[in-house]
């Protein structure tokens, strides 16, 4: 099965710029890995009006594109489908990679690591939430009980993942 870590942060922490790196530094260090934007927005994946929208809108239960460079599958979330259980899809598809990036995703009981700057003005969500393994940060947060890892060294962070550095990451990843 893989394994999952979520990259948290407030608006414009560089939650991005951090998974776009550890995806590049776990490549680096031949690693498959997969990603997933998790995203509390309410919108549209597929483009209305092609084919494979109209596919969905005559009550296929999924759609799936083959081009022939890409694949996409458009699977509609069940109401009943809510929290871990929505990731449970993503572990078959993923299968043949050795960790699973997703960005986003407080409620996620995987290890969480948040990306904090002082510049978001807001104390990181650590300060407040215990289950959170590790912050990201070059500033210094305060009152956190949990790790502080520098954010100019990718490959520590990357090591810290793969190691196993938290109780809550060790569980999960060691």
């Amino acid at each position: 099965m893989s394994r999952r870590v979520h990259i948290v942060g407030r608006k414009n922490s560089g939650k991005t710029t951090l998974v776009c790196e550890l995806v590049r530094e776990f490549t680096a260090r031949g690693l498959k890995v997969a990603t997933v934007k998790h995203t509390h927005h309410h919108h549209e994946l597929d483009t209305p009006g092609k084919d494979s929208h109209k596919h969905r809108e005559a009550g296929a239960a999924a759609v799936g594109i083959l081009s022939p460079h890409m694949a996409a599958l458009f699977i509609p979330a069940e109401r009943e489908q809510r929290g871990e259980s929505r990731y449970a899809q993503f572990e078959v598809q993923f299968s043949d990679c050795d960790l699973i990036l997703v960005e986003g995703d407080l409620q996620a009981s995987a290890p969480r690591i948040e990306v904090w700057r002082s510049a978001t003005s807001e104390s990181p969500y650590a300060a407040n939430d215990s289950a959170i393994a590790a912050v990201v940060s070059d500033d210094a947060p305060p009152g956190l009980k949990c790790a502080v890892w520098s954010r100019q060294d990718v490959g520590k962070i990357a090591d810290n993942i793969l190691n196993g550095q938290t109780t809550q990451a060790h569980t999960l990843l060691g």
